[in-house]
């Protein structure tokens, strides 16, 4: 009786901590939010300084090139602290002596152990390698998809003069500025100049520079494992001039389908060379369409209807976030796999 008690009171706190941030933030949705008139945010894909003065002080520079410290870059620091707490509260209870881990960090472990078992059937003895990869592109995806849920990103920041923005407003003795949609009479003021709002934080996935860089290390560490398993005779995937030199050097060309064969065969390494490009693309632009479009999604209902109305469009994108994250990772396990089998001898596996 004791151990069912111990057990029942936690979650009752929880229920009533649930309680009493659902309804402040309902009643928000409901009755404040309107009376500022949400607008529709600036929407561009180059990220933004998380500072003012753009072009005065670089964090750095590089060839004339000046560097910033973008919004971006906080979304993904987000997320990597998260990934590195997770990790130490799993470290903790396993040292001290936990034979289930329980919470948050429990259910990312159950998650990534199903995760490695999947790894270690498709690969082989090559999943202890393979593995790291796909894991570590899943939960940074997964906990940078997942910061869209948070009503803070694109919503706090920095006010600056803009040709598309709108008139500012203070707030609370001018502690806040915000900007707000001007009335019927008023609405030229948009097009004369104002404000627009530089956000501090901003989902990561949606920059080009993020999903281009998961997905250029993705396909560049497929090329190094495939080197790892199989040797130099792994490059002979993309240059296999070998077969069409030995038709060339017998007597009038031999039989000339050995020659024909072997000229399909250099020219469909040709054809895998580009299948690589395209899956830079095709990792990037999949990743950075979907968020991207929920991102304006939820701008263009919250300028509509208000906070409250953007809930279906939440999730959705709770659903896909999670699963953007799971085709990203799970792509990744599957080409590193098939990298670490010969292609001359397709009917062998990996782990053989």
């Amino acid at each position: 009786m004791t151990v069912e008690k111990t057990d029942k009171q936690p979650r009752k706190i929880h229920r009533w901590i649930l309680l009493l941030v659902i309804v402040p933030v309902s009643c928000a949705a409901t009755f404040f939010i309107p009376l500022l008139k949400p607008i529709m945010p600036h929407i561009q894909l180059p990220p933004e300084p998380v500072y003012p003065h753009v072009g005065h002080d670089p964090l750095f520079n590089l060839g004339g090139q000046g560097f910033y410290i973008t919004n971006t870059m906080v979304s993904v620091w987000i997320a990597m602290l998260i990934v590195i707490l997770i990790a130490w509260n799993i470290r903790k209870q396993l040292k001290a002596g936990k034979m289930v881990l329980t919470g948050v960090s429990g259910a990312v472990a159950t998650l990534l152990e199903g995760f490695y078992a999947m790894t270690e059937s498709t690969a082989g003895k090559w999943a202890k390698k393979i593995f790291p990869w796909f894991a570590t592109i899943f939960l940074l995806v997964l906990f940078v998809n997942l910061q869209e849920l948070v009503p803070l990103p694109d919503a706090v920041g920095y006010l600056h003069e803009s040709d598309h923005g709108y008139p500012k407003q203070e707030l609370l003795g001018g502690l806040f500025e915000t900007i707000v949609q001007p009335d019927a009479e008023h609405a030229d003021e948009e097009m004369h100049g104002g404000y627009s709002l530089v956000p501090y934080w901003r989902i990561a996935s949606t920059d080009l520079n993020f999903t281009a860089s998961l997905a250029i290390i993705s396909v560049v560490m497929t090329q190094v494992i495939g080197m790892q398993a199989l040797g130099g005779g792994y490059l002979t995937k993309y240059w296999n001039g070998k077969d069409i030199a030995k038709a060339w050097r017998k007597p009038r060309l031999g039989n000339p389908m050995d020659f024909i064969l072997a000229l399909v065969k250099w020219l469909a390494g040709i054809l895998e060379i580009i299948a690589e490009i395209a899956k830079i693309l095709s990792f990037t632009f999949r990743l950075f369409g979907v968020i991207f479009a929920g991102s304006v999604l939820l701008f263009f209902v919250g300028s509509m209807t208000g906070g409250l109305g953007q809930s279906g469009v939440v999730l959705l994108e709770l659903l896909f976030g999670p699963l953007q994250a799971l085709v990203f990772g799970m792509l990744t396990m599957m080409f590193m796999a098939m990298a670490t089998v010969s292609h001359d001898h397709g009917h062998e596996e990996a782990h053989h």
